[in-house]
């Protein structure tokens, strides 16, 4: 799944110009959205009345003394997903878009959100709002609160980043931030508010993990003693740091195992903020809760933890924090001496390495994976034809398929489906309202994903089952050429991920063809299916062994249709003629692409002997899981779709053709 929403939570430029900015054009008409021009206005049906929210609201602002309100979409660990109760500006504004920073004034209020999410915007918020496509918040402020006028923020919602980002925006200007650690939508959702979570905190069995926690706590210590701060304590605020720690998973947040918690590690203590009566008696035992050395774990109450830093740093101390994911709520109680600041913590560093183990286990997760993606398009090639399928109905049967499997937790986001123009949009997700049939006259595009024990998936691949144009084809096997050079790629350790970035864009480049995503993403043990800080950004950290990175270059042609071609990849040693440090990938996604779509004559020497490699790959690795689970169409599929490719290479015969293979591929596989 292509990145997006990570931790652009800086502000200044429009939430950073957020990486995918694709207009929502052609999907909808033009009576879906609203119009506040006409007399009277008009509204659809999908819109949400505001009016009684902002009400509440302005009479908090008003109580509070502020001339403005800022609401920003996140919670207080700068998650990626955020669980219900933290869903306050979908709440005060209607519009339900994973990215979006709102303002309330007593007069107005705005909306800022990127270009994928312009048009559901317009569907969703009433005409009390402003929908601002360009232009910074700050400015914003500037022109709307007079001078002297006070401009309040959660500070459990904004990062040590974004505060001070908007800070020097402000400095000057006689407009002040105020933090106010009560929450002024919160007290205007009042009862309707969805309760905290309540599942559950449990542990990995030690079959699914890489370490035990008590190793990864000496681990992380012995960083912190050779930083070259030495700092006495360590601040986690990330939900995944502290999941990752002491193996513990549950199920706070859409799509990601975590729980709401903090941790706040010395050389002598652990403390874990949380909600304890989340713990079962075998957890507290795990966790050695019941003694006060070196290696127990203190329990505090996770609504502590704000009282606790500011006591503890009342002390001769000094305490590391991260300023992509601390909120300013905990930075602000820190005497600014005592703070030592890293981007990330030392735990996301250690935690992208993957040790042989846990290698094994993502491994493993990705086989039974592909077998649920073999399935999805077998089914999609019988039942597309009849007309029966459309967008919603194909994310649901390929969820219930990975829901099937073995050690699953569901999916890792929301399925992609993505039909024809749709497919234009990077991150379009179909509802049960809200979707198109697929056809055999169009491109699909399907992004998904798994959380199973044993590790976290993501692929992507763009299938079309009848006639694709010239042009199509060419984009496609572009794409893939992309896919491919980056595979395949040698390169000194340590080199980072954006000076890599141009070879899985380079055959696009070459005919001027490009996307506007990021071309990968770290990946999880049963954690983040986006799991910073490893990719091919700027902001990303240099590659190593042991690291697993999504690659996915694509093609999108506005309004019409849209290419991605996704695999998991861990990066490990590369054989060389001469010894030295060098690294390559290791594809761990398991499925073939799309024969029909593929140019062979556009691909060089290397290139087709390397995806000829790459399907044997498959066969050894998916063959005998399907042979073992009987799955005889499946694996009869998987024989043809991998079969050697060359210059003069015929496209994938039907499936109805397949059955007669499907006898003979059980011998082979039996043999």
């Amino acid at each position: 799944m292509a990145q997006a929403h990570w931790h652009c939570y800086t502000w200044l430029v429009l939430l950073c110009a957020y990486a995918w900015s694709y207009p929502q054009a052609g999907s909808l008409g033009r009576e879906d959205v609203r119009n506040c021009s006409s007399n009277p206005p008009f509204l659809p049906v999908s819109a949400v009345n505001t009016t009684m929210r902002l009400m509440a609201l302005r009479q908090q602002i008003q109580a509070w003394n502020l001339s403005a309100y800022i609401i920003p979409d996140t919670d207080a660990h700068m998650s990626e997903y955020i669980g219900k109760q933290d869903e306050r500006r979908a709440w005060i504004s209607g519009f339900s878009g994973t990215a979006g920073v709102a303002v309330v004034t007593m007069r107005k209020a705005a909306l800022w959100t990127d270009s994928r999410y312009w048009t559901q915007a317009e569907r969703q918020m009433d005409c009390n709002w402003e929908l601002h496509r360009e232009g910074n918040i700050p400015s914003w402020v500037l022109a709307e609160v007079p001078a002297e006028g006070r401009v309040g923020f959660d500070p459990f919602l904004l990062s040590v980043d974004s505060w001070q980002d908007f800070d020097l925006e402000l400095q000057g200007s006689k407009r002040h931030l105020v933090s106010i650690t009560t929450n002024l939508v919160d007290l205007a959702w009042g009862s309707e508010r969805p309760p905290l979570p309540n599942q559950p905190i449990y542990a990995l069995p030690e079959e699914f993990t890489g370490s035990t926690w008590q190793e990864k706590v000496s681990t992380v210590r012995s960083f912190m003693k050779n930083h070259t701060e030495a700092p006495t304590a360590l601040l986690l605020s990330a939900l995944d740091e502290t999941a990752w720690l002491f193996n513990l998973r549950s199920s706070d947040i859409p799509y990601n195992p975590f729980f709401y918690s903090y941790t706040l590690l010395t050389d002598s203590s652990i403390r874990l903020f949380v909600n304890k009566g989340r713990l079962s008696l075998e957890t507290l035992q795990y966790l050695n809760t019941n003694c006060i050395s070196s290696m127990c774990v203190q329990l505090e109450d996770y609504s502590q933890v704000r009282d606790s830093v500011k006591a503890y740093a009342s002390g001769n101390v000094t305490i590391l924090i991260s300023t992509s994911y601390t909120n300013y709520g905990l930075y602000e109680v820190i005497p600014k001496e005592k703070v030592i600041i890293n981007m990330y913590s030392p735990v996301m560093g250690v935690k992208a390495v993957k040790n042989s183990k846990e290698q094994a286990l993502l491994k493993a997760s990705h086989v039974r994976d592909a077998v649920v993606v073999i399935q999805y398009l077998v089914w999609l090639e019988k039942n597309v034809p009849k007309g029966t399928v459309d967008e919603f109905s194909g994310a649901e049967y390929i969820d219930n398929l990975r829901r099937n499997e073995n050690f699953s937790s569901g999916p890792s986001f929301e399925t992609i489906s993505a039909s024809g123009l749709n497919a234009a949009l990077a991150h379009y997700s179909p509802t049960k309202e809200l979707h198109r049939k697929l056809s055999s006259d169009e491109m699909y595009l399907v992004d998904s994903g798994g959380q199973y024990w044993d590790g976290t998936t993501d692929i992507t691949r763009t299938v079309h089952w009848g006639t694709p144009t010239a042009f199509q084809k060419e984009a496609y096997t572009r794409v893939l050429m992309g896919n491919i050079d980056l595979s395949r790629i040698i390169f000194p350790a340590a080199t980072s991920g954006r000076m890599l970035d141009v070879l899985a864009r380079k055959a696009l480049w070459e005919v001027g063809l490009n996307y506007g995503h990021g071309t990968g993403h770290g990946i999880g043990n049963f954690l983040c299916v986006h799991e910073w800080p490893v990719g091919f950004q700027l902001s990303n950290i240099a590659m190593n062994k042991g690291m697993f990175t999504s690659i996915e270059p694509g093609y999108y042609q506005d309004g019409e249709f849209g290419i991605r071609l996704e695999d998991v990849a861990l990066v490990v040693e590369a054989k060389t003629k001469y010894p030295g440090a060098y690294l390559t990938f290791e594809v761990v996604s398991f499925v073939p692409y799309d024969r029909n779509l593929i140019d062979v004559s556009l691909l060089s020497p290397e290139q087709l002997q390397y995806l000829n490699r790459y399907y044997q790959t498959i066969r050894e690795k998916v063959g005998p899981e399907l042979q073992r689970r009987q799955l005889l169409e499946e694996l009869a599929w998987l024989e043809e779709h991998t079969k050697p490719l060359s210059a003069m290479a015929p496209h994938t015969t039907s499936l109805a053709s397949l059955w007669v293979a499907s006898t003979l591929a059980i011998l082979s596989w039996s043999n």
